[in-house]
């Protein structure tokens, strides 16, 4: 005699809300946003921060996106 055995499947899953999710994508894009700045951006006579500080510490990261920096 075969018994029927129960398998248990996972719940479908659910949508997840806008406005769940709206804050979380702002605060991604901010970070992006400063990122690309602070990186390809971030030298010269529009230069936030008043040292070399900022340049040196992306420097390979300018060189590796293909931004020229000298």
């Amino acid at each position: 005699m075969v018994q029927a055995s129960a398998i248990s499947l996972p719940a479908p899953a659910s949508a997840i809300p806008l406005r769940e999710i709206l804050p979380w994508a702002i605060f991604a894009f901010a970070i992006a946003f400063v990122a690309m700045y602070l990186v390809g951006f971030e030298e010269g006579a529009w230069t936030v921060v008043n040292s070399n500080v900022v340049h040196e510490f992306v420097h390979d990261a300018r060189h590796l996106a293909g931004l020229p920096c000298h």
